[in-house]
């Protein structure tokens, strides 16, 4: 009996590091945190990236109070949240601020959170949110602003989808248009390395960008539905070969060069109850075998600035096709 009772008390012993290590599903941040601490409300950790090891797979980390948490890479299923009104944010120089790495079968949710590259400051950070693997992404509720690179940078290694909800990105980029690299310069970039990416970007505002508004690689598909798209340096949105993008209620104003362009083979952009006005380029620019469609409902608004004075005013229900010039 005395034999049994002393292998009992032994595998506590043993056990005991284990369940004193163990990952809470929910763990908070406190900008007068420790991350020596075990990241609990009582005693939260300092930065995200010291909660997200002591916080389980698919658990959650949010901020208590006003903060800035510090850049991470996020490499599991995770949410984190910044919290409602306050200031729960990310400032970096030189390096991307949040950086998602997750497995295949992960999804990610970034929310409530402000992310400041402080690109004025002469070392700005690189891009905002850079999506390089996972399942799903859902960025909601979130200001991305100030960054050299991109404001989303969404690149990643297989199929995936992404969900930009109620977010703003604004004062992006630090190249010159037409000397920028691919996706350098823009607010949101999507271009996955390896399958399919289709992204949704739904009541959002993407604004001073010094290439483009919003850009699609090959292989994917993006959807813009009661958002803003304003003053970019080239396209406020361009569908490159292989990609599609469509617009509903979107108004796409104000860009230094072309409103809409389709461009190469293979890529299409179909334009329906949206605004495309005061842009210096052309309004609807298919170009390289790319092709616009403009369902034309009688709500389409288009502007007779620059060289383009298509106006779209069809029968319901039509789609009018518009050719390059």
């Amino acid at each position: 009996m005395r034999r049994i009772n002393l292998l009992g008390s032994l595998a506590i012993v043993l056990l005991g590091p284990t369940l004193l290590s163990a990952q809470a599903s929910r763990t908070w941040v406190s900008g007068v945190g420790d991350d020596a601490n075990p990241c609990s409300r009582t005693a939260p950790c300092k930065t995200w990236a010291g909660a997200i090891s002591k916080t389980a797979q698919g658990g959650e980390i949010d901020a208590l109070d006003p903060g800035g948490f510090g850049a991470v890479t996020i490499t599991k299923a995770i949410t984190l949240d910044g919290g409602g009104g306050q200031v729960a944010s990310v400032l970096v120089t030189g390096t991307n601020a949040i950086v998602v790495a997750a497995g295949a079968s992960d999804t990610v949710i970034i929310r409530n959170i402000r992310i400041n590259g402080i690109k004025d400051s002469g070392n700005g950070g690189l891009s905002g949110i850079r999506f390089i693997s996972g399942k799903d992404l859902d960025i909601e509720n979130c200001v991305i602003f100030g960054f050299n690179t991109s404001g989303i940078d969404l690149e990643p290694n297989a199929s995936a989808t992404v969900h930009i909800i109620n977010t703003i990105v604004k004062n992006i980029g630090a190249c010159t248009p037409g000397a920028c690299v691919t996706g350098s310069g823009d607010g949101v970039f999507a271009s996955p390395s390896a399958g399919t990416l289709k992204v949704a970007i739904d009541n959002s505002q993407i604004m001073v960008s010094s290439n483009n508004g919003v850009e699609a690689g090959g292989n994917t598909k993006v959807t813009i539905n009661r958002s803003l798209i304003s003053a970019a340096g080239a396209n406020d949105v361009i569908a490159n070969s292989g990609s599609l993008v469509g617009l509903d209620y979107v108004d796409v104003v104000d860009g230094a060069g072309n409103g809409v362009t389709a461009n190469g083979g293979g890529s299409a952009v179909v334009v329906s109850h949206s605004t495309i006005a005061g842009n210096g380029g052309t309004a609807y620019n298919p170009t390289g075998g790319g092709q616009v469609f403009a369902f034309s409902y009688q709500n389409n608004g288009v502007s007779t600035s620059g060289t383009n004075r298509v106006h779209d005013n069809g029968v319901l229900g039509t789609a009018v096709y518009i050719s390059e010039n």
